[in-house]
């Protein structure tokens, strides 16, 4: 089953001096696939990513959500599409200061007017899945990277999104940190079957999808296909990398 294509998608920025950002993509993802990213800096990684989060419009071609057009709807059903159908992790983590780690998981089902009950059975197996229930009272500036981290993935997939999308999700993180955080998206792929795309410049990380598209100045320019082995994938994607002149200096010691 499909839950994302895309057909010849153009990315165009500027009106007198253009850029084109992205070339005729064409992508497909099955329902529970892990998908990673990746391209030099400026390649339009996160462009595409935008595209397909319903935040950037396309200038040219087809988004198909569970094969729903979001950008053929009003703001309103956009917003509320964006919010039923898609999870969001970021770099940052985007946590609010203000509020509790465990207030934070929840906002989606805030958003939605979801009963108190609800949210806290929710909230307890979540975080219970994702190993935070005992910071779930603090607040954001009491929590490590990671914890804060896995506090983000947890209030990407509380609302059981159809696609889960991110961006640099260990961007801020320790090797350590970084590790624990994709063994944390495997498992959640692998038991919950969430199909997640994402967005990154690290190796090791890509290294946990099932397969890595690579794009090099907008345009598609290789994938391959996770087999039995990790470490194996990682050298792949090292070798395609090199190809693209791209980060494989990034990384050094790794630990698998």
């Amino acid at each position: 089953m499909e839950i994302l294509k895309l057909k010849h998608i153009l990315k165009i920025y500027g009106e007198k001096v253009q850029f084109c950002a992205l070339k005729d993509i064409n992508l497909t993802i099955e329902k529970g696939e892990f998908v990673g990213i990746m391209g030099p800096s400026g390649s339009g990684k996160t462009t595409l990513l935008n595209v397909i989060s319903t935040i950037d419009p396309p200038t040219s071609g087809e988004v198909l959500i569970n094969g729903e057009n979001p950008y053929k709807l009003d703001n309103s059903k956009l917003a509320f599409f964006r919010r039923k159908k898609l999870g969001f992790v970021f770099q940052d983590f985007n946590l609010i200061d203000t509020l509790t780690i465990g207030e934070n998981i929840v906002i989606p089902l805030t958003l939605d007017g979801a009963k108190v009950s609800t949210m806290d059975k929710k909230l307890k197996e979540v975080a219970s899945r994702l190993n935070i229930d005992s910071i779930l009272d603090k607040r954001t500036y009491e929590v490590s990277g990671g914890q804060a981290q896995r506090a983000a993935i947890a209030r990407a997939i509380i609302h059981s999104p159809l696609l889960l999308l991110a961006d640099e999700p260990t961007g801020n993180l320790d090797s350590k940190a970084a590790k624990d955080v994709m063994e944390l998206f495997e498992s959640i792929n692998r038991e919950i079957g969430v199909t997640t795309v994402m967005v990154t410049h690290d190796p090791m990380s890509a290294s946990y999808c099932h397969r890595v598209i690579f794009i090099k100045d907008g345009q598609f320019f290789n994938e391959i296909h996770r087999g039995e082995s990790r470490r194996k994938f990682y050298q792949q994607i090292i070798d395609v990398l090199s190809l693209l002149g791209g980060e494989a200096s990034d990384t050094s010691a790794v630990r698998f």
